[in-house]
């Protein structure tokens, strides 16, 4: 029975790229699939260096593994965002008086938060929340990958999310 340090991982991942790829691809990672074989690549880039016996094996079940995290992911996103999108359709939702002197505070408390994070996760969250601009398209526009736009989105809405108990409460 052969085993495989990290870097005999590297080394069997680059020999399976392209099977990984259609893999993924197979998976819903469609076009994404590189941008999901280079997550997968930095997993094992930081993961310990223990023995694997069967690395192809293994790499293929890391690469459903994080295939499942992805599709989480992205149904916990969207329904925070169908959820986010149903709270303001409500008709007492609409400014009046001093509804509109608490958005505006309230808006200044959203606005420095988000500069707190960084010019890239505001940037980030702009684009896709207020531009209505794809992730993929955000990646690209800034060469960076998929999975680095959907943490600059998490780190935003994990904020807003503090934020607004924060502001509920007070």
């Amino acid at each position: 029975m052969e085993t495989h340090g990290s870097s005999g991982l590297h080394a069997t991942l680059l020999d399976n790229r392209g099977r990984l790829l259609r893999f993924l691809a197979a998976r819903g990672a469609g076009s994404d699939a590189e941008d999901v074989l280079h997550d997968l690549w930095q997993k094992i880039a930081v993961a310990a260096d223990r023995p694997v016996a069967d690395p192809v094996s293994y790499l293929f079940r890391a690469a459903e593994n994080h295939m499942r995290d992805i599709r989480r992911a992205t149904f916990s996103r969207e329904k925070r965002q169908l959820d986010w999108h149903d709270m303001g359709n409500a008709p007492e939702d609409e400014p009046v008086g001093e509804r509109i002197f608490i958005a505006r505070e309230q808006l200044q408390h959203v606005q420095a938060a988000l500069a707190g994070l960084g010019s890239r996760v505001d940037h980030v969250f702009r684009r896709y929340r207020l531009d209505g601009v794809g992730q993929a398209e955000i990646a690209s526009e800034l060469g960076m990958s998929l999975s680095s736009v959907e943490k600059d989105l998490q780190k935003a809405y994990r904020t807003l999310a503090e934020l607004r108990i924060k502001l509920n409460t007070e």
